[in-house]
C-alpha cells in the first residue's frame, strides 16, 4: 500500500507540480505553453501550481514517463517544497501511476484525471452529472488495483471528485453494473432529448463552438441578453444554454452556448457528452469563437477544428469570429490576421464592438441556406401542412374560408424533397411561390 500523504482540499488548497516532456520530435515551446495551460487547469480545480518541470527524453520511459534519475530527483524536490500532488500533462498508464506514487509518495494523476475532475465540479444538470460520472468511470476501470486502496480514505482533492470518492473502493464488477446503468439513464435523457429536438426541428439552428475561455457566453449574452454564467476561467460553461435570436424581422433562429473544446481532452469525456453536443452536433450554422489575444489562437483553432472532425460534424457551414480585438494594440496583427482569415469578423464580445456584423453576416449565411415558399393549400390536403413542417420552418399559417396560406423557409437541400412532396398535387395547390425572400432589399 502506498504511503500517500492525503489532504483535505477544504481546508487548504493542494500544492502542486506540474510536469511536461519533450520529446525531440517536439518544440520545447510547445511544452511549455502546454504547461502553461495546465497551470490554468490546475488553477481552476483549486489547486496552488508551485513549478513546473519538463525533461527533454528521446522517448518515454515505459515504467515511470519520465526517466528513473529525474523521478528521484522530483521525489527530494516534493520533500522539500511541501508538495501534495503532481500532474503530468500527458495520460499516464494505470503501472506508471503506481511507479510514480511510490516513489513521490503523494497522489499522482495526468491532464485527463484533472479535467475530469474540473467536469465534476462544474457538472450542474442530471445530464452534465450523468455523463462526467460515466466518462470518470470509464477512466479510472483500468486503475482500479488493490495498489489504490488508499483512496478510499481519502477526504477530497482534485482528481478525485464523484466516483473518485466512493467507486474505486469497489471491484471492477461494480462499476462496470454502474457504467451499464449510467447508459442506460444517458439513452433516457437522449431519447427525452431527441423528442424536444423534433418539436424544435423547424427552428434554425446556430451553435456557439470554440476553445474553452474564448468568450463564447460572453458572446450569447452580447446577442441575446442570456445572462449566461460568465468566468475568467477554463470550463466556466458546462451544460448547455440555448436561447432565441433575432436576425433580422421574420427571421429568428435557436443560438446554443455549450462546452468549450482544449488540448488532450480525455476521449471518454468526448465520447459521454454527445447527448450534451447533440445542439452542436445538430446545428445548421456553426460560429466559431477564437480568442486572438491569446498567442496560441492558431493552434486553438486548429484543436477545435480535430474536435469537430471527431464529432463529424467539420464539413458544417463555420463562420470564423475573432474575439477580443479590444486587447489587441498593434495594427500589424490585425491586418495579418485579416489577411490569414479573410471571411472572419473581428469583434468584442465584451465590449460589443461589431456585434451587429455577426448579426448581419449570419443573415447573409442563412440566405445560401435557405428559401421561403409561399403556397396556398386547398383543406382537403391539410396533411401536407404537418409534412411540410417536417422540412422546415412555418413563418406564417392562415386560414382562409376554402385554402390554408403558408408561408414557410426551407433548407436548399431538402428542395428536392418539397418538389417530389408537391409535385403530385400541383393541380390541387392554388400557388406554389418560391421566393428568395430572404435577399436585402
Amino acid at each position: 500500500m502506498s504511503n500517500t500523504k492525503l489532504y483535505n482540499t477544504a481546508s487548504q488548497p493542494e500544492r502542486c507540480l506540474l510536469i511536461g516532456v519533450a520529446l525531440k520530435t517536439e518544440k520545447r515551446w510547445k511544452v511549455e505553453n502546454n504547461l502553461e495551460e495546465l497551470a490554468s487547469l490546475a488553477e481552476t480545480a483549486g489547486a496552488e501550481v508551485v513549478a513546473k518541470i519538463i525533461q527533454e527524453r528521446p522517448y518515454l520511459d515505459p515504467s515511470l514517463y519520465i526517466g528513473k534519475g529525474k523521478a528521484e530527483e522530483i521525489a527530494c524536490y516534493i520533500t522539500y517544497n511541501d508538495i501534495n500532488l503532481v500532474v503530468f500533462d500527458d495520460e499516464l498508464s494505470p503501472a506508471q501511476v503506481k511507479n510514480l506514487e511510490e516513489i513521490f509518495g503523494i497522489k499522482v494523476i495526468d491532464r485527463s484525471a484533472l479535467i475530469l475532475d474540473i467536469f465534476a465540479a462544474h457538472a450542474r444538470t442530471r445530464e452534465a452529472r450523468t455523463q462526467v460520472e460515466l466518462a470518470q468511470l470509464n477512466y479510472y476501470l483500468p486503475r482500479l488495483t488493490r495498489q489504490w486502496i488508499h483512496l478510499s480514505r481519502q477526504v477530497g482533492g482534485i482528481g478525485t471528485k464523484g466516483p473518485g470518492e466512493t467507486q474505486l473502493e469497489t471491484d471492477r464488477r461494480l462499476v462496470r453494473t454502474r457504467i451499464a446503468h449510467l447508459n442506460k439513464d444517458l439513452d433516457k435523457i437522449k431519447s427525452h432529448n431527441e423528442t424536444l429536438r423534433k418539436r424544435s426541428k423547424e427552428q434554425i439552428k446556430v451553435a456557439l463552438v470554440g476553445y474553452t475561455n474564448v468568450g463564447k457566453s460572453t458572446l450569447m449574452n452580447a446577442l441575446t441578453d442570456a445572462r449566461t454564467k460568465v468566468e475568467d476561467k477554463l470550463f466556466a460553461t458546462l451544460d448547455t444554454t440555448v436561447r432565441r435570436l433575432k436576425i433580422d424581422e421574420g427571421c429568428t433562429v435557436l443560438l446554443s452556448d455549450t462546452v468549450g473544446f482544449i488540448r488532450k481532452i480525455p476521449h471518454h469525456l468526448v465520447a459521454s457528452f454527445q447527448t450534451t453536443l447533440a445542439q452542436t452536433i445538430n446545428a445548421d450554422i456553426l460560429l466559431h469563437v477564437v480568442d486572438i489575444s491569446s498567442h496560441m489562437f492558431s493552434e486553438q483553432i486548429k484543436v477545435v477544428e480535430g474536435v469537430l472532425d471527431e464529432l463529424r460534424i467539420g464539413s458544417k457551414t463555420t463562420l470564423i469570429i475573432m474575439n477580443k480585438v479590444d486587447r489587441i494594440d498593434n495594427p500589424a496583427i490585425i491586418e495579418d490576421i485579416k489577411k490569414k482569415y479573410p471571411k472572419a469578423i473581428l469583434i468584442s464580445a465584451q465590449k460589443k464592438i461589431r456585434i451587429e456584423k455577426v448579426k448581419e453576416k449570419l443573415f447573409d449565411l442563412l440566405q445560401d441556406k435557405f428559401f421561403e415558399v409561399r403556397i396556398s393549400i386547398k383543406y382537403n390536403k391539410a396533411y401536407l401542412v404537418e409534412k411540410i413542417r417536417a422540412l422546415g420552418e412555418v413563418l406564417e399559417q392562415i386560414y382562409l374560408d376554402e385554402e390554408i396560406l403558408l408561408r414557410f423557409r426551407i433548407l436548399r437541400e431538402n428542395k428536392s424533397k418539397l418538389d417530389n412532396l408537391l409535385s403530385n398535387i400541383k393541380n390541387e395547390i392554388s400557388e406554389i411561390n418560391h421566393a428568395l425572400d430572404l435577399n436585402r432589399q
